[in-house]
């Protein structure tokens, strides 16, 4: 595991707090977008952008929609914009499962609350970056995932591997993920983990924390295993590629 360095303690309430990294060659084999692909990388942390309120109403969003299905395994997962939801060991589409039933379960404060948490965070990350955030495009897959510490069942349960967003996804230019419970109160393990040579930086979740970063080889990352408890947290992913753009979910 080499030497561990704490970037945030979940005791801790951060108003903001960036590192700049040298940025990989990753971005060098996909089209580039002046303005956007990043030529400043790096990795930050804010707990100034969502409150602590906000993320347990957005908790409530998923773990309504999670309540729906789940995973056999440990990790599941829900997706709001193309309805994917982990059912057993395999995904449904929430709204053609359900159809009707879905103004049951979600609202449209709820669906305007999310669309709101995801403009602010896509502002703080073109703030950081020194970008227009109108030139930044969400893209897929953006999606809630709940964590417990139930054995895997699939390869989509093992979370814990490590990996890089721009290699594995492609369209991914920023990342970010916004936590919704608190690492030691409502989770143990399940740290966030940036692994550089030489060290480990890692990142205590807690509820309304954003933690965002660019997709590169120069970030690198895990999610330690849960060990007890539940971990909710939401990946929201920004493009520069306005052809990998999704739009925001719409209650049907």
């Amino acid at each position: 595991d080499g030497v561990t360095e704490v970037l945030a303690r979940h005791s801790e309430s951060l108003r903001d707090k960036f590192v700049e990294i040298p940025c990989s060659e990753d971005y060098d084999s996909h089209k580039r977008f002046e303005g956007c692909t990043p030529r400043k990388c790096g990795r930050g942390v804010t707990d100034a952008v969502i409150t602590r309120e906000e993320a347990e109403r957005i908790r409530r969003i998923a773990e309504r929609g999670l309540s729906l299905g789940g995973s056999d395994g440990g990790a599941s997962i829900l997706d709001l914009h193309s309805g994917a939801l982990s059912l057993g060991k395999h995904f449904v589409n929430l709204y053609r499962y359900f159809g009707d039933k879905i103004q049951d379960i979600f609202t449209e404060e709820d669906f305007a609350l999310y669309r709101d948490v995801r403009q602010r965070i896509q502002q703080r990350i073109a703030q950081a970056f020194g970008i227009s955030s109108a030139s930044m495009y969400l893209t897929k897959p953006t999606f809630f995932s709940r964590i417990n510490n139930t054995e895997a069942k699939t390869t989509h349960d093992e979370y814990w591997h490590p990996h890089v967003d721009k290699v594995t996804y492609g369209s991914f230019d920023y990342t970010s993920l916004l936590y919704l419970s608190d690492y030691t109160e409502d989770f143990g393990g399940g740290r966030f983990v940036f692994m550089d040579a030489g060290s480990n930086k890692t990142i205590e979740p807690r509820a309304g924390r954003v933690s965002f970063f660019t997709s590169g080889s120069e970030n690198l990352h895990r999610v330690e295993k849960v060990h007890w408890g539940t971990r909710y947290a939401i990946t929201i992913s920004f493009t520069c590629n306005p052809d990998h753009g999704i739009g925001d979910p719409v209650l049907m």
